[in-house]
């Protein structure tokens, strides 16, 4: 078997609602669907998210990378050898999401042409996860109806704020009006998207610290290096690395300098394979982790969730699997479901994305 051909094609579906956060806003989901085709019919698929304001990728750029210098290189190869293609792809650095997202079309490659789920190629521990929903900035009030409507709909009870404004109350107030209106057995916790500096985090740590917060993510940009690393030593609950953390090499500078001591893994940015290489460092070092939210379409859900079910460190913690649920629509045929907080994984050969070419075609940006 050998690649064929890659596509690399750009959409944009529009969110219900404009997602804000610390380090931008999103009003569409302008992504790239990439295809990845073999001689023998079968058709690896993924979905690749910009995220320009957090790692200066572009849907642009995601395809010329992918068409023009990735395609060319790998294509004739056996998609089996991952880490022939891989070390090709490395030799261009950065573009993660664009490596990411060839790295989850091959597995989901290897997958169909194996007739076996990918979820249980990775290791299979489970066959669902529990569900995190993401809120982004909102009046306090507006944030709670809208966790209490998901908590009522979907049996979620993990909610990720967004946090990072200033003045620092606007925070604290919205963290006091979800923790008094879904009660102590909500999980809760934040994510500044390097919003604020490690002074200003610590100042929330301590009007918050009666709240039972379980996380902080990016509190602050990783390169104030000397206050960050004073902040994860009196933080009371784990500092996590996001955006500071896209790689391995990343993840292990992070820990072992003491600028985080937990991680998100996101498969969006390092496909199956790297995750994995980032998830046996936690494991060996004792580190939390999390599984991510690119906001990500029901096609990136899904591999996080194949990824995410797969192993058992992964699956102890609720995933950022729901924010797709902001979007207007989706290309998938078959949409996901949430039943009792959980999303189960697809039993399908491969990731289990089936995309409906109605869908695409209305969609695509490149008629």
């Amino acid at each position: 078997m050998k690649i064929e051909r890659i596509e690399a094609v750009p959409y944009s579906i529009p969110y219900v609602k404009t997602l804000k956060f610390a380090s931008g806003e999103v009003a569409d989901a302008e992504h790239v669907l990439i295809r990845v085709h073999t001689d023998d019919g079968i058709v690896g698929i993924a979905d690749a998210p910009p995220r320009p304001f957090t790692y200066g990728e572009t849907q642009d750029s995601i395809i010329a990378v992918v068409t023009k210098i990735f395609a060319p290189a790998i294509t004739g190869l056996d998609p089996m050898d991952r880490g022939k293609i891989h070390h090709i792809l490395n030799r261009t650095i950065h573009n993660q999401v664009a490596k990411g997202s060839l790295d989850i079309a091959l597995w989901d490659i290897i997958g169909k042409a194996n007739a076996v789920p990918v979820h249980q190629l990775l290791g299979g521990f489970t066959d669902s996860m529990e569900v995190s929903h993401m809120l982004g900035f909102r009046p306090a009030q507006q944030l709670l109806d809208e966790a209490l409507s998901f908590r009522e709909k979907y049996g979620i009870n993990t909610f990720k704020l967004k946090v990072g404004r200033r003045p620092l109350a606007l925070d604290v107030e919205a963290c006091r009006v979800l923790r008094a209106g879904l009660g102590p057995d909500t999980e809760l916790y934040l994510d500044a998207n390097r919003g604020w500096t490690a002074n200003e985090a610590m100042e929330v740590l301590r009007r918050t610290a009666d709240l039972g917060l379980s996380l902080l993510e990016e509190p602050c940009d990783a390169k104030e290096g000397l206050s960050r690393r004073r902040l994860v030593q009196k933080s009371p609950i784990p500092v996590v690395g996001d955006e500071s953390v896209p790689t391995a090499g990343d993840a292990s500078r992070e820990l072992l300098s003491g600028g985080c001591d937990a991680i998100s893994i996101k498969t969006a940015r390092s496909g199956f394979t790297e995750a994995q290489q980032i998830l046996g460092l936690c494991t060996g070092l004792g580190v939390d982790v999390v599984m991510g939210n690119q906001i990500d379409t029901q096609i990136g859900t899904l591999a996080t969730i194949t990824f995410g079910a797969a192993h058992e460190a992964t699956s102890r913690r609720a995933g950022e699997l729901s924010n797709y649920l902001d979007m207007a629509d989706d290309l998938l045929s078959e949409p996901i479901r949430i039943r009792n907080g959980r999303i189960a994984v697809k039993s399908a050969p491969g990731v289990g994305a089936d995309i409906d070419e109605d869908k695409l075609a209305r969609y695509r940006q490149d008629k």
